[in-house]
């Protein structure tokens, strides 16, 4: 009984397989036959109900779509070259840095009687032309970050002779950073600030000495006056 039971069921599978077969030949030879208009869009029509297994019927449509991809990477690859020539100038195609120190000098700077930029006369580096030595002045070249460090030095003659001095770092006239002594009992003494500053296209940076205030025994290469752009803005 079993076996007859599996025997009937395997014919029925066959059955449902070949009535299968014969609908889709059915369809097939229907639309072979069919005389009107067939809506394959791009597919070649004949390639898709006459050849065989494996003919690419959609070569039209494949070969758009190839063309489309090609053009998409062609742009992709402008836009790479282009996003490189970007990254160059912000952190590669942009030189500006300076290092400038005050000559040596026998007599003190100051005192005065109001607040002066300090001559920083002696430049070792100016790349990007930015400091001008007559005016001991930086006027920024682009805008951006920009690193300054100034290095201040002093020596009374004396013992008991007031060493008596402030500078400041200016940007646009308004004060950033300053370093100053006030006192009887040293002789020489120096000092250093570094600062990070946003500077726009053609702001000034400068050091200056305030009124009253005097700067002594200068020797060369000790009094110094420094900066370099970090980064430039975007545009």
């Amino acid at each position: 009984m079993r076996a007859t039971a599996c025997t009937l069921f395997l014919l029925s599978l066959l059955w449902d397989s070949v009535r299968a077969e014969n609908s889709i030949s059915s369809l097939q030879m229907a639309a072979v036959s069919w005389e009107g208009e067939l809506p394959c869009r791009k597919w070649d029509c004949e390639c898709t109900f006459k050849n065989q297994r494996g003919c690419c019927c959609a070569a039209t449509e494949l070969q758009e779509a190839e063309d489309q991809i090609f053009q998409r990477v062609m742009e992709l690859s402008t836009r790479i070259f282009q996003l490189g020539d970007s990254i160059h100038e912000v952190i590669g195609g942009v030189r500006v840095a300076f290092t400038a120190s005050m000559s040596r000098r026998k007599t003190c700077f100051g005192p005065f009687t109001r607040n002066s930029p300090i001559p920083y006369d002696v430049i070792t580096l100016n790349h990007g032309s930015g400091y001008n030595p007559t005016l001991g002045t930086f006027t920024a070249p682009r805008s951006g970050l920009y690193s300054f460090a100034l290095s201040v030095y002093s020596k009374v003659g004396g013992e008991g002779e007031k060493m008596y001095y402030k500078v400041q770092l200016m940007r646009n006239g308004e004060v950033v950073a300053s370093t100053w002594e006030d006192n009887r009992e040293d002789s020489e003494d120096s000092s250093t600030q570094t600062v990070l500053l946003s500077v726009e296209q053609g702001g000034q940076v400068y050091v200056e000495l305030l009124s009253g205030r005097q700067l002594c025994g200068n020797v060369e290469g000790l009094n110094t006056f420094s900066g370099s752009l970090v980064y430039p803005s975007l545009p």
